[in-house]
């Protein structure tokens, strides 16, 4: 694909393409600066590194540097950390003088299976998860439907069940599992469904952890997301798709946000007229980007993509 993009080529010359979004100034004054007008706070998913292969260490020094408030790490990015001889209370406290917290992290494990021995571990997989990242100061960690992606539809009010349980462990940890909407899953792949287990949770601390690409591969209207509220939702993937059917598109396909179809500005209008003020995280595994931009580059693109639609719809 020709010779990567690095940062300084872009500084160089994307001028007219990113603006002032990579003006060489201090991380942490230009985010002061730009809350004052922005009432959003930025996160950097780990997934939009992931090609690149970087240690947690090294993502967060990157989330820093580009400006971002928060990231959401990979639960095995840490496991391995923590594995290698590394400290989690020295992590955690390099995330905090970087400048971040942790708004959420990205685990896998099978909460919500129907059969009751893989269900039993993935259950306790959850907790060593919660109980790992808990230790790193994050508030909250996806839980979507691993062991239900295929076969048949469970019945939506054990579903819920089965969420409050992991809620309640939750609660004694102190980190809350966010209902993930997983578009290519036969469970949970709509807004409403998964709105549906967050609800009859009966727990005050159920969210749902949305994706536009993933509303959009599921089939659900984006019209659904006038009836959230902020407890609902406090983190929100932000991505973009391109003109792709449904049943066509994959996880692969997801772009930044605004070079796609999705009607961004709209939608981010839509919840904060809502009140919702959910922590943008940009996640997308776009392989061209890999090949195409160095890290510290898709990083500060990323960013700068989330606020140029965050700005444009409050305009």
């Amino acid at each position: 694909m020709g010779e990567r993009i690095t940062r300084r080529n872009v500084l160089a010359g994307a001028g007219a393409l990113l603006g002032a979004s990579f003006v060489n100034v201090s991380p942490l004054r230009a985010a002061a600066a730009a809350r004052k007008a922005d009432p959003f706070r930025y996160c950097l998913n780990a997934a939009l590194v992931m090609g690149y292969k970087l240690d947690i260490l090294k993502q967060i020094e990157l989330a820093s540097q580009a400006g971002y408030d928060a990231i959401e790490p990979w639960v095995q990015d840490v496991r391995a950390f923590k594995d290698g001889g590394g400290s989690l209370a020295d992590l955690k406290k390099r995330i905090a003088d970087a400048g971040l917290t942790v708004e959420s992290a990205i685990g896998f494990t099978a909460w919500i299976a129907d059969n009751d021995d893989e269900r039993t571990k993935g259950v306790e997989a959850m907790k060593r998860d919660m109980e790992l990242m808990a230790q790193i100061g994050a508030k909250r960690i996806a839980a979507p439907p691993v062991g239900a992606t295929r076969g048949a539809k469970l019945d939506l009010f054990v579903a819920a069940e089965r969420y409050r349980a992991i809620l309640e462990i939750g609660d004694k940890i102190g980190i809350i599992p966010q209902i993930e909407v997983w578009g290519h899953s036969a469970n949970l792949s709509r807004l409403g469904e998964s709105m549906f287990v967050v609800i009859e949770s009966g727990h005050p601390k159920a969210c749902l952890l949305p994706d536009f690409y993933h509303i959009y591969r599921g089939g659900s209207s984006f019209e659904g997301l006038r009836q959230l509220s902020p407890q609902a939702v406090q983190v929100f993937h932000m991505n973009d798709y391109p003109d792709i059917p449904r049943d066509r598109i994959a996880d692969k396909d997801r772009i930044f946000p605004g070079d796609g179809v999705a009607p961004l500005p709209d939608l981010v209008r839509m919840l904060y007229d809502n009140g919702v003020r959910p922590v943008w995280s940009i996640e997308l595994f776009n392989r061209d980007y890999w090949n195409q931009y160095d890290a510290p580059t898709i990083c500060q693109m990323g960013l700068a993509k989330m606020k140029a639609v965050t700005a444009k719809a409050l305009a």
